[in-house]
Formats: structure tokens, C-alpha cells, sequence
């Protein structure tokens, strides 16, 4: 793994720029992710509400493309998107791409 890479992956966004998990406008889960390992992780434990409210509002993608930089991720979760899971199934696919981009980027 080489240097760039790695540090890719061990990207942590300040607090201010962590992604803070909504189930609607206003309504916050107390669940926030500063990096892709953090977020991955959030994926399995918040509502699945909040994963298909920030979903549809392209929150996820706007922000693992702004802030961590991840542009190939923030493309997989567009095409995630066009497919329109709900519910578990849209937890399961979600967990998959970001788990796949992080052994990509492991590679």
C-alpha cells in the first residue's frame, strides 16, 4: 500500500466537516462519521430512515466527494442512487460499495 493510499483511506475529516446523520430536516440521530471507516461503520448502526433520507438528497455522494475526496465512491453511490433501494436493502448495497472502495483503495 503506498503512502497516498493509505492516507486516503485514514482520512479524517475535522468535526466540523464530519457527516452528521439526519432522519429528516431537524431530526438528528446523534450518529456522525469524520472518516470513510467511521461512516461505513454508522451504516450498519443508524436508522435506516436517516440512510435513505441523505440518499435521495445526495448528501453521502456531495460529501465523500467534497470533503474526503473520494470521487470514485461519490460516482458508485450516484449509481447507487438511480436504483432506488429502501429499507435493508439499500443498508446492504450502501455497506458494499463503500466496503468495496475501501479494498480498492487498500489494493
Amino acid at each position: 500500500m503506498n503512502v497516498k493510499t493509505m492516507s486516503k483511506n485514514l482520512k479524517i475529516a475535522p468535526r466540523e466537516k464530519a457527516f452528521y446523520f439526519f432522519t429528516s430536516i431537524g431530526n438528528y440521530t446523534g450518529a456522525s462519521a469524520s472518516s470513510l471507516k467511521e461512516f461505513m461503520e454508522k451504516i450498519n448502526e443508524v436508522n435506516v430512515k436517516s440512510l435513505e433520507f441523505h440518499l435521495y438528497r445526495g448528501d453521502f455522494e456531495k460529501w465523500i466527494s467534497e470533503v474526503l475526496q473520494e470521487g470514485e465512491l461519490a460516482g458508485d453511490i450516484r449509481r447507487l442512487q438511480r436504483l432506488n433501494p429502501m429499507g435493508e436493502s439499500l443498508r446492504t448495497q450502501l455497506f458494499l460499495t463503500v466496503s468495496r472502495q475501501m479494498r480498492r483503495s487498500a489494493i
